[in-house]
């Protein structure tokens, strides 16, 4: 069964997409967690990053030039944002079709809380 990224790349449901090509689809977080959330994933499904093979090590690549590609578009490359691609339950993955989050427009903050010494 296609999963929801398989099917907004196929246009089989509505998504709002900033960039499409043969190999990249990128589309705006239906809940965005900063005021620029854009996902960009492999047209071809691969569940997670575990999933990866040699032959994906180009896309992979155009994922992220895509990815800096709509940052300097939406006018957040140079303040700064964050890539993050989530793996599995306790990475937080909750669409098993790789993705990369791009988020920025403001500040972001620590990654993670550090933990409190002593």
């Amino acid at each position: 069964m296609p999963t929801l990224f398989e099917r907004i790349v196929t246009g089989e449901l509505p998504g709002d997409i900033v960039y499409q090509d043969d190999e990249i689809t990128a589309f705006r977080d239906i809940e965005p967690a900063a005021p620029v959330h854009v996902l960009v994933v492999p047209n071809e499904p691969v569940a997670t990053a575990n999933d990866l093979e040699e032959r994906h090590d180009a896309v992979v690549g155009r994922m992220l030039r895509v990815a800096a590609k709509i940052a300097r578009d939406e006018g957040i490359a140079e303040s700064g944002y964050r890539l993050i691609v989530n793996c599995n339950e306790h990475g937080g993955q909750e669409v098993f079709h790789l993705h990369l989050h791009l988020v920025g427009g403001r500040s972001l903050g620590p990654m993670l809380p550090r933990p409190r010494k002593g």
